[in-house]
């Protein structure tokens, strides 16, 4: 009778899925906390139990073998099945979860409601400041879910993403107190024109954004403001925002600064289009519940219906029509 080989412990499992995606073993240990001389011993016992080579290893690149490709979606499968088994009996891992940043109200409000509905999970809030930053993390297996404009994603990024839309966000306009067009209840994207606007540009962390803004602001006579210094932290933002005085693209929900106004913008209303991103691949209740939440508050508030007035991108429009 032939011998039953012993189960493959997930644990190398995982190490194998890893080092597939970063085809880099010093990356592929960071994102596992692992030394890396640990992680390559788990790959070779790993390919010592199926009798098989997995990674062709040079100095200067690591590629799968085409049985490491044809282990790939197997090894996937099993990991998820095993985060299912986990969660059936509550042991499941937190989620962790990007805001962007503390002040912004429709991430926060979908996790709060998540919250309610998967009561024995643990969700977590990160904030990563913007959604390009995020991906990274989410890629990297560092953060698992966040909030923003996925067509905004260099596509490299957005393959190894999946998205579902929740809210077409109206923008505004954070003026100081004493710029003229502060006494209006809204201003029109016209009044902008010779303005010149800060959206974020020279910040890598939200490219998804300063893109959006300068879409907006092409063939309507408004400047994007140059690169400024990054400023870490509300208190350093609202700083270096008081010294330049330019007005500030956001969303209506942008929590308020010292010493300015916010106002929505008008004749268009111009649309920030929201998704909650998270990486291929994930099953988690946590997840389950964010999605559940997603839905249930885009229907109760009306989030996804967009205005007939409101101005996005054509390649916005497609992405959040074609997810939904």
């Amino acid at each position: 009778m032939p011998a039953v080989p012993d189960p493959v412990d997930p644990r190398l499992l995982r190490a194998f899925v890893v080092v597939a995606e970063e085809l880099h073993f010093t990356r592929a240990a960071a994102r596992l906390y692992v030394a890396q001389q640990a992680l390559s011993r788990d790959v070779r016992r790993l390919e010592r139990e199926l009798g098989a080579e997995l990674f062709v290893r040079t100095t200067r690149q690591v590629t799968l073998t085409a049985d490491g490709v044809r282990l790939l979606p197997y090894a996937r499968r099993v990991l998820a099945a095993q985060e299912e088994l986990l969660a059936a009996f509550g042991q499941a891992r937190p989620l962790l979860v990007d805001l962007n940043s503390p002040g912004l109200v429709t991430g926060r409000r979908v996790l709060h409601r998540a919250r309610e509905l998967a009561p024995d999970c643990e969700l977590m809030a990160r904030y990563e400041s913007g959604l390009t930053g995020a991906a990274a993390e989410l890629l990297a297996g560092r953060l698992d879910a966040s909030f923003g404009r996925f067509a905004g994603l260099d596509p490299a990024l957005r393959s190894g993403l999946e998205q579902q839309p929740v809210r077409y966000e109206p923008m505004a306009v954070v003026l100081p107190e004493d710029h003229p067009l502060a006494t209006l209840a809204e201003v029109p994207l016209a009044a902008l024109t010779g303005e010149t606007m800060y959206a974020g540009a020279g910040n890598p962390r939200t490219l998804e954004w300063t893109d959006l803004a300068s879409r907006l602001f092409e063939e309507r006579g408004i400047r994007l403001a140059a690169p400024l210094p990054l400023a870490v932290g509300d208190e350093e933002f609202e700083r270096i925002m008081a010294k330049n005085r330019h007005p500030v693209l956001a969303v209506v929900d942008f929590p308020a600064l010292p010493r300015t106004v916010r106002r929505p913008l008008v004749d268009p209303v111009p649309l920030s289009p929201v998704s909650l991103v998270w990486w291929k691949g994930l099953v988690h209740p946590g997840l389950d519940a964010l999605r559940r939440a997603t839905a249930e508050l885009a229907a109760a508030e009306g989030w996804l219906r967009r205005p007939a007035e409101g101005w996005i991108p054509a390649i916005d429009a497609g992405v959040m029509a074609a997810h939904r």
